[in-house]
């Protein structure tokens, strides 16, 4: 078992999802149940299955906690491009959230084959 407050992919996940609610807070008010909604609960899952995989008595159980965690980061990347898409946010914001969210992506997927 894991200490998930000692996991630097459980720190930057968490600190990525703050950024994710701060840049959300300027979408415009008639995507507060579409893409906001949508982004808002993606990025909390990944600090939070990474949380709850720590919780798990086996490596085997714990890895796909971690494998539904990036898939929730791949969804978070497909919404900030669309995002992008839309004007909702400038390329420059999109280009650092995209560097920051890969860095997680490598991260928890080095870590998870490590549990093998």
């Amino acid at each position: 078992m894991h200490r998930f407050k000692d996991l630097e992919i459980w720190k930057m996940s968490r600190f990525f999802c703050s950024n994710v609610y701060k840049i959300t807070s300027s979408y415009p008010e008639t995507e507060k149940f579409g893409i906001v909604s949508q982004l808002r609960r993606a990025s909390v899952s990944v600090p939070s299955n990474i949380a709850e995989g720590c919780s798990r008595k086996s490596n085997k159980d714990f890895s796909r906690f971690l494998e539904i965690a990036i898939g929730s980061l791949y969804e978070i990347e497909t919404q900030l491009l669309i995002s992008n898409d839309l004007g909702f946010i400038q390329k420059n914001e999109l280009n650092l959230l995209l560097s920051d969210l890969n860095s997680i992506i490598k991260m928890t997927s080095k870590f998870k084959s490590s549990l093998k």
